[in-house]
């Protein structure tokens, strides 16, 4: 493993991480938790439910009580968590999903079964789109800890200061934001 990965697999891991203990103090360190995780096997998948599974360990009420691929697919997590909320029903009180696409898929899975999500059911997720900063606004998405895709006008800019003959920090950190209720109007203009 070079340590670029290494440090990826360490941004990744922070991201579930910040998911989890938003939902821990969200819910009161009690929850009854669907995980639907990316592509099986997947270093992401991996990291960001090792993240989450670190942050909620503290909280003997916080349990995952189903765990199941849904592929990063918004089309494929509507009918896992249909089929989950079968199983489950009442039961859940929170969906952590890998990524946005699958929190909506999720989403849109509880309210066809009369769940209220944000309200009965506690729903984060990771990327930051701009779909998933909606979803905030209307309450039915708690958080979206953001996979900043904006790494192009930092490289050039860096590369401008070092072709100039700048000192270049050794590392340049590109920062991942949490987007909840309390900022989400304020940067769903810039979402991608």
């Amino acid at each position: 493993m070079n340590i670029l990965s290494a440090f990826w697999g360490r941004i990744i891991i922070a991201q579930g991480r910040r998911v989890g203990e938003w939902l821990a103090k969200a819910t009161d360190g009690k929850a009854s938790i669907v995980e639907l995780t990316g592509t099986a096997g997947s270093s992401v998948a991996i990291d960001r439910a090792k993240g989450f599974r670190n942050a909620i360990a503290i909280y003997p009420n916080m349990k995952i009580i189903a765990t199941q691929t849904a592929d990063f697919s918004r089309a494929a997590a509507q009918r896992v968590m249909e089929n989950i909320i079968q199983a489950k029903g009442s039961d859940i009180t929170a969906v952590y999903a890998h990524n946005d696409e699958m929190a909506l898929g999720a989403i849109q899975a509880l309210k066809s079964a009369g769940m209220k999500p944000g309200k009965d059911v506690m729903v984060g997720s990771i990327d930051g789109q701009k779909a998933a900063l909606e979803a905030i606004i209307r309450g039915e998405l708690g958080v979206s800890v953001e996979s900043n895709p904006r790494f192009g006008s930092l490289v050039f800019a860096t590369m401008e200061e070092y072709f100039a003959g700048k000192k270049i920090p050794p590392r340049i950190i590109l920062k991942d934001r949490l987007f909840d209720v309390t900022n989400a109007k304020d940067f769903v203009d810039e979402a991608y």
